[in-house]
């Protein structure tokens, strides 16, 4: 029986890991128990003869079928956006059992959020970047709106006032956002300069959100640093 204890504790941790994301590959959950993809394998084929509906989607990965978990909690689409935030903000921390223990609770609370709020959690995850020493200062009141922007892809005119005083007028497709000492930027394809442009959000003076969406740029966030930044 103790021998089974390890793996009863991997099967709880498998579904709770299932249930968080909206595709799970087999060697994510291989390198996140510190066993074979094998047995990762074979672990998924006991959870579906005791009745969990998986579903195996070739070449992509594992999910939990649509419908199958009912919530007894509902967040908000900015509650879940929230939680993201935290998530990241924890992470750059440097007490390791701080950070490891909040991603491990955070990773349960996205357990229970709805079917069509996980992929836009997973999606904001890898948008948001924190760097620099963090300070309390308040310096905007956008930050929830621009996370929706970027994970529906949401066109947004701005009110821009630039550190040297000019007042321009934007039209802008949200990419992502980060943070250096305290001071949130919001990276963005400014359509008025046709290429991508960092702004301070808080020289933001107004947001509007267009009845427009548009094409997903191809690009993460790391090739974004490696393309604008270190030049």
């Amino acid at each position: 029986m103790e021998e089974e204890k390890p793996r009863l504790s991997r099967l709880t941790a498998i579904i709770t890991q299932l249930q968080s994301k909206r595709i799970v590959t087999a060697n994510y959950l291989a390198e996140r128990h510190n066993v074979s993809v094998r047995t990762i394998y074979r672990d998924i084929r006991t959870l579906e003869k005791s009745g969990i509906p998986i579903v195996t989607e070739e070449g992509k990965g594992y999910s939990i079928m649509e419908g199958y978990h009912l919530p007894p909690v509902l967040f908000t689409e900015d509650e879940a956006n929230a939680l993201v935030t935290v998530e990241q903000l924890a992470i750059k921390n440097k007490d390791q059992s701080l950070s490891e223990n909040v991603s491990s609770a955070i990773e349960k609370i996205k357990a229970i959020l709805k079917y069509s709020q996980k992929g836009n959690a997973d999606l904001l995850a890898d948008r948001i970047y924190f760097g620099g020493h963090q300070n309390q200062q308040k310096t905007s009141s956008n930050l929830m709106q621009l996370q929706s922007a970027i994970i529906h892809f949401q066109l947004l005119k701005i009110e821009y006032l630039s550190s040297e005083g000019k007042r321009t007028t934007r039209d802008i497709e949200p990419f992502a956002l980060y943070s250096i000492n305290g001071n949130f930027l919001l990276i963005a394809f400014c359509r008025l300069r046709k290429d991508f442009r960092a702004f301070r959000i808080d020289y933001i003076e107004s947001l509007q959100p267009q009845n427009e969406t548009f094409t997903p740029h191809n690009m993460t966030l790391r090739e974004y640093f490696e393309k604008y930044i270190k030049k």
